[in-house]
């Protein structure tokens, strides 16, 4: 029986990988120890998920282990060598904040146990295709230098050569990046490099915000799963900078995971690929307000801060073109009014 590996595996991206393959037919290893209840306390905490997979899925199998330890995470790499088929590294630590007060233990989590994973590839299973989860972080506050505009409830871009969005070939180069952008930007070219160095199928995705019930949002990190949570049930939200109007692309882990199951069928080396709602899917912060006021017939409070994060982009728009022409069996399902309306009925 083929087996997936899935790091985080009781996170937004790692349970929807866990429910896809595992309905595939694959026989699935998580490794997830809940560090996100570690990270942004009880509200964060993922072992809901972990339950409800293991009632729901009979070929998954659960451990609790580190990413950090080596010797751990080598002995199930050890257990399955003969039939792992693919890899899926959606462990990390992904807060701007929390890395920013703990820069060592941030880079421990993203680029040290990326390390580990890549090496335990190349030691057991060269073969296997390796998916990991990057982040339009690694472009640092770059986007901050685009043209752009601003409207009624949110900041447009102004250049053509972005109407797009955003491609693979953005500068990485002299701006700010924040210290967990720094960690997830090592662990981005180490991935690239153990496929091109080493011969790997391995992928990066840079991804913008990716969404869904399944995410277990908080303020430092679930930007909105957070928000409609919040709306929902405290009748108001805190807008950190950027007048709310801050734009993000927003795409629904369910077609996040068609990405790895188009690229498992057809694996490259060293690939990346920026990868989001795009334009078909995006929004402001003060638009999903506003598609949450709609929908739920109530009156939100909005909150203002006027410092706005480290490293935080004005407008990001993830331009996929290039995954869409290498891969173009894949088909977005949803935008965000649909992921919204889901997270209301999830949350409601």
């Amino acid at each position: 029986m083929s087996v997936v590996i899935i790091t985080g595996s009781c996170g937004l991206v790692g349970s929807e990988s866990v429910e896809f393959f595992c309905q595939k037919g694959f026989d699935v290893i998580g490794i997830d120890n809940d560090s996100r209840r570690k990270f942004f306390g009880k509200a964060a905490s993922v072992s809901w998920k972990k339950k409800e997979i293991l009632r729901k899925f009979k070929n998954y199998t659960h451990f609790q282990k580190d990413i950090i330890n080596k010797s751990e995470i080598e002995k199930i790499f050890k257990k399955y060598k003969k039939n792992i088929s693919l890899i899926i590294h959606a462990a990390a630590q992904p807060s701007h904040d929390y890395a920013k007060k703990n820069i060592e233990l941030d880079f421990r989590v993203n680029s040290l146990g990326t390390l580990n994973l890549l090496e335990l590839t190349k030691k057991f299973c060269v073969n296997a295709p390796f998916i990991f989860m990057s982040t339009n972080k690694v472009y640092g506050d770059n986007p901050n230098n685009l043209k752009l505009i601003e409207k009624k409830f949110r900041w447009e871009i102004k250049d053509k050569k972005y109407f797009n969005g955003i491609d693979e070939n953005f500068n990485l180069d002299q701006c700010t990046h924040s210290f967990f952008g720094v960690s997830k930007l090592y662990s981005d070219i180490l991935v690239q490099e153990y496929g091109k160095n080493v011969g790997l199928k391995t992928v990066c995705f840079r991804a913008g915000c990716i969404t869904g019930p399944n995410h277990s949002g908080t303020q430092l990190h679930g930007f909105l799963s957070f928000l409609v949570k919040e709306c929902i049930t405290k009748k108001k939200y805190t807008i950190i900078g950027h007048k709310g109007k801050q734009v993000r692309d927003n795409i629904h882990s369910s077609d996040l995971i068609n990405c790895f199951w188009e690229f498992y069928k057809k694996p490259k080396s060293g690939e990346v690929f920026n990868i989001g709602g795009g334009t078909f899917s995006n929004c402001s912060i003060l638009e999903a307000i506003n598609l949450v006021e709609v929908e739920t017939k109530q009156n939100i409070k909005k909150e203002y801060l006027k410092t706005s994060r480290v490293g935080d982009h004005i407008w990001y728009v993830s331009n996929i073109s290039k995954f869409k022409k290498t891969y173009s069996n894949w088909k977005q399902k949803y935008n965000t009014e649909k992921i919204i309306n889901e997270l209301i009925k999830y949350y409601y």
